[in-house]
């Protein structure tokens, strides 16, 4: 959907509108003061690629004024640049002007300065206090400068603004006195010209919003939590219509209900964990499945806008006086890596892309071309679906369907999936959708249903000039124009017999493809000369700056990389070749009908490492890392680095320029942002590991093996290097 200047958006109780048509966009957040200016550009498209409309991001308040006075919007903290970029990649933006952000940020992103005058001059932070609200009026215009003829209004693509971040939960006043603060920032916004459609608070916890748009937020885990054990199972993986998450900053108390009427507002989120940063004593791994089944319970539970933090991961710049991340040192509770903010987002520190950025795409997929009914399909309770997490037993499901003569077309969701713990099985199970008076709107052949499933299913689904009663198979996207006689091709995937079951066969050129769940994980859906094209490969296909698409392949030692598309191109750049054309169009394609292209020449790594142990003493031991034969075609080189110890920490020249806290997976690091521009060939680094202790007080998910009573070391270093391929 594209938005204009002349676009009017809106909002309903149900959804988000643009010129009153429902809108279910999905937007991740990125922070451009913690990467690197030049390669904005390209990570903005690898999130175009990802599913993403909006780009929301903070404004971190000790980034651009760590000294009273002297703001710093150069080089990465360049706002207005970013902005550009934004515009460049055809995404709008969400800006999250705090002033407190958290965000792991030191003081919350408060600067020292302003924590020294609160106590100096005794005036209450986060509060109607004159000094304060001036401080604040003062940052807002140094950022409405950079951003001044970016809103939507004039053309630009920032189409909201948030106002604070968790007040009233994380610090902040409650109540009446609350509201008026919110209220008074709002205001303050607005007069200094902050001109945008939408205007957001976040509302979990007991948060008060001051009369803007509630956003809601869910983790998959608690880096957070003081406990050092296994925690509760996540209430976020059950449908409900409960939309608060109690544990999201319960490092700061626990969480009350929300303070706004659910039936005036969208069920939106800006804070669904796209991963988890951790901490020194809590490291959970967050994995693709975590959060794919958590974002698909969210749309089943009824929300109507995919909001992820993070989507992208970072780096803490370099403080002036001070390191910038989030310490027990400055009063929080928690002790967070000084650089890495690589929060195992979508997209990582370094631009890797994981499995959670596949599963968020397939939902995009879905949730973009189905938007238009979607969006007015009401969460129906589903008799016999728990409430409880901890219920590990009971089947798990929703209905988001709307009634219309008597038929209700619809989604029957189900999760058979909590993180940390085991579902039971449900052999031959017969699922049922009922509508919201209890009534039977589809019964579903006899499905097994394992630990870990979690999977959604048409109910009565018109498709083309046809109705679609049931299948099992799972919605993927809708390819416009793409079937005969320029009807829709309709993608679904799964992994059983898909038992189509039509009411009313389309009969208008309408085309159904079946995927297999490992074929929609890495599909993707481009426009080219307005046509789309559904693309399946190993590697990410992302757009460029020339209206054309990439391949960016991911290379060990050696790689040919095929792709499979449908319909046929008619076009490939000289990259790439056709190794089988595409067969006579079916009504329903199988995957083996597709083209394939593959790479006329492979792809190879010409990167080695190597890895001298310089030191070893207790409370660390010291290596020096060499890279050579070093590509400058290459997009990116990682250093894959394997290590057993508590933390690591990499330096150039002395200065610190990454870490990591162990988790027991491997620590990649991207390089080429240290090379200089004469270092072509090698570069040298210095990696410190600092002992792990076998009765330290932490989670760690992953434990290695103890030899002694602890573990420092280094045990492998490989090298892969990241390349760019034109499609067309």
């Amino acid at each position: 959907m594209i938005i204009g200047k002349q676009s009017k958006i809106g909002f309903t109780s149900e959804s988000l509108t643009i010129d009153g048509t429902p809108w279910f966009p999905v937007m991740g957040e990125m922070h451009y003061s913690r990467y690197p200016e030049e390669m904005w550009e390209q990570e903005l498209y690898k999130m175009k690629a990802g599913g993403m409309d909006i780009v929301s991001t903070y404004v971190i308040w000790i980034h651009h004024e760590e000294v009273k006075g002297e703001f710093d919007f150069s080089g990465l903290r360049n706002l207005h640049s970013f902005l550009e970029k934004i515009q460049k990649s055809g995404l709008y933006g969400f800006l999250r002007i705090g002033p407190w952000v958290h965000g792991e940020v030191r003081n919350g992103g408060f600067p020292d300065w302003l924590l020294q005058e609160a106590d100096e001059k005794d005036f209450l932070l986060r509060s109607d206090a004159p000094q304060y609200l001036k401080e604040v009026r003062s940052f807002w215009e140094k950022i409405f400068e950079q951003t001044q003829g970016f809103f939507l209004k004039d053309g630009g693509p920032v189409i909201g603004i948030q106002i604070e971040n968790e007040y009233g939960h994380v610090g902040g006043q409650h109540g009446a006195i609350g509201e008026i603060h919110m209220q008074t920032l709002m205001e303050m916004a607005k007069e200094i010209g902050f001109d945008v459609p939408i205007y957001t608070a976040t509302g979990w916890g007991g948060a008060v919003t001051g009369g803007a748009i509630p956003v809601m937020g869910g983790y998959c885990e608690a880096p957070w939590d003081p406990r050092l054990t296994e925690i509760e199972p996540s209430g976020n993986y059950i449908f409900t219509n409960e939309r608060n998450d109690h544990n999201i900053g319960s490092d700061h108390g626990l969480g009350t209900g929300i303070t706004f009427d659910m039936n005036k507002y969208p069920y939106l989120t800006a804070e669904l964990g796209g991963g988890l940063q951790v901490t020194a004593h809590r490291r959970p791994i967050a994995s693709g499945t975590d959060i794919g089944a958590m974002s698909m319970v969210k749309i089943g539970s009824g929300c109507n806008l995919l909001g992820y933090y993070m989507y992208h991961g970072g780096t803490n710049p370099q403080g002036r006086l001070t390191t910038l991340q989030e310490s027990t040192q400055t009063g929080y509770p928690n002790d967070l890596p000084e650089k890495s903010y690589d929060f195992r987002a979508p997209i990582r520190e370094y631009g890797q892309f994981s499995d959670t950025y596949r599963e968020i795409r397939k939902l995009s997929l879905f949730v973009h071309d189905y938007q238009d009914r979607l969006c007015h399909m009401p969460y129906i309770p589903q008799a016999g679906n728990p409430q409880k997490p901890g219920n590990l037993t009971s089947l798990r499901t929703a209905v988001r369907g709307k009634k219309q003569n008597d038929i209700t077309e619809g989604f029957l969701f189900v999760n058979n999936y909590q993180r940390r713990y085991r579902m039971s099985e449900k052999i031959a199970t017969e699922l049922t959708a009922y509508g919201a008076q209890g009534e039977v709107i589809v019964r579903y052949p006899q499905r097994d249903i394992h630990d870990g499933d979690y999977f959604f299913y048409p109910c009565n689904l018109q498709i083309g000039n046809g109705r679609l009663k049931r299948c099992l198979a799972t919605p993927l996207c809708i390819l416009h124009g793409a079937g005969m006689q320029g009807a829709d091709a309709y993608v679904f995937y799964g992994d059983n017999d898909p038992q189509y079951d039509f009411e009313i066969s389309p009969s208008d050129g309408t085309v159904i493809i079946t995927l297999t769940c490992e074929e929609a994980l890495h599909a993707s859906k481009i426009i080219q000369c307005g046509k789309e094209y559904l693309f399946i490969s190993a590697s990410e296909i992302v757009p460029n700056s020339e209206n054309g698409y990439d391949l960016l392949c991911m290379v060990k030692d050696q790689l040919k990389e095929q792709f499979a598309v449908w319909p046929d191109l008619q076009n490939v750049s000289a990259s790439f070749t056709k190794i089988k054309q595409a067969e006579t169009l079916e009504t329903f394609v199988k995957y083996e009908n597709f083209a394939v292209c593959e790479m006329t020449a492979s792809l190879q790594n010409t990167a080695t490492c190597k890895i001298v142990q310089i030191q070893k003493g207790e409370s660390c031991h010291t290596y020096e890392l060499i890279q050579e034969h070093l590509d400058a075609n290459a997009e990116e080189i990682f250093a894959d680095i394997d290590y057993q110890g508590n933390t690591a920490k990499m330096y150039q020249n002395d200065l610190l320029q990454a870490d990591n806290f162990y988790t027991g997976q491997t620590w990649q690091i991207g390089i080429k942002r240290f090379m200089e521009s004469n270092e072509k060939e090698a570069l040298k680094m210095k990696i410190e590991v600092t002992p792990l202790y076998k009765n330290a007080k932490l989670y760690l998910q992953t434990w290695p093996e103890f030899e002694g009573d602890k573990v420092c070391e280094i045990s492998s270093i490989d090298t892969r290097s990241l390349y760019r391929k034109n499609i067309f």
